[in-house]
């Protein structure tokens, strides 16, 4: 019974770890892309894998690297402050996962949608080794979304390029999520010495940034969907009164911003699933 225990408080670690949330959402939506453009069943699998174990090797190598720090910040919902797995034992699986990932990518997106997954999974590799505390940490995260239509429509049957347009828009919704999801760390980050572009800038300036590449993300989306132009216009305006809000009362600071801008990346998700067309620039 003590045994049974144990192995599921270490399988409960290893899950918290991996980050479950943004790792099921990208899995999910990337998936979802693919359906949407015509992968089959079998297609679909593989890309469902190779996303996956991407997005575990990114989330069990961000909390191995950050396991010194969040012992710092007293940051008690992490796995290796409670003591539940070593930074070590993360950062094998993670390295499992990363080749399993390079495999995977390959079977699914053929060699330039493989290419293009395998650089995105080490973007955000070179996010939590190298640019989380500086001033570039935005640019991963545009990398690795914006290079999230590149594996989804170069594993197509023929492959074909996405149009510019369209990374440009994942790109835009991978650094308005960063800046939201980082801004309400920046105190904790900061008291250990670490913190990205966030703390650089300040909260006031990184919510606006956030929220401006978040609704310009919407703009090209919905320049492109088969809408009349007043709905086209509406998906703008709507979201962009939001923000305006928010910037006006400063509410920058906290989780509503974050909630905020996930609302408007599933809408820009939405707006992708509805439109198969825009996948493949047409």
């Amino acid at each position: 019974m003590r045994h049974s225990s144990m192995t599921w408080n270490r399988v409960r670690a290893l899950i918290v770890a991996c980050h479950p949330g943004p790792s099921a959402t990208v899995t999910v939506v990337v998936v979802a892309l693919s359906a949407a453009a015509g992968r089959d069943a079998w297609g679909l699998v593989l890309m469902g894998v190779a996303t996956l174990t991407g997005q575990l090797s990114i989330g069990w190598s961000n909390d191995a690297r950050d396991a010194e720090r969040d012992r710092k910040a007293a940051r008690t919902g992490k796995p290796t402050v409670r003591g539940d797995v070593a930074a070590a034992t993360l950062w094998r699986l993670a390295a499992v996962a990363l080749m399993a990932t390079v495999i995977f990518s390959y079977l699914a997106a053929g060699p330039i949608g493989g290419s293009a997954h395998v650089v995105a999974v080490l973007s955000a590799w070179t996010y939590n080794v190298l640019l989380k505390s500086t001033v570039l940490s935005p640019l991963p995260y545009a990398v690795s979304f914006g290079l999230v239509p590149v594996f989804v429509t170069y594993g197509l049957t023929p492959p074909i390029a996405p149009a510019l347009w369209l990374v440009s828009a994942c790109a835009l919704l991978g650094v308005g999520a960063h800046l939201a999801n980082a801004i309400p760390d920046v105190e904790s980050d900061l008291g250990v010495g670490a913190g990205g572009l966030v703390s650089k800038v300040g909260v006031r300036a990184a919510a606006i940034s956030a929220l401006v590449c978040v609704v310009v993300a919407l703009g090209l989306l919905s320049a492109h969907l088969n809408v009349t132009p007043a709905v086209a216009a509406a998906i703008v305006v709507i979201p962009a009164i939001g923000a305006v809000i928010f910037a006006v009362r400063g509410a920058g600071r906290g989780p509503g911003l974050f909630r905020y801008i996930l609302i408007l990346a599933v809408l820009a998700v939405l707006m992708l699933l509805v439109s198969t067309r825009t996948l493949t620039g047409a």
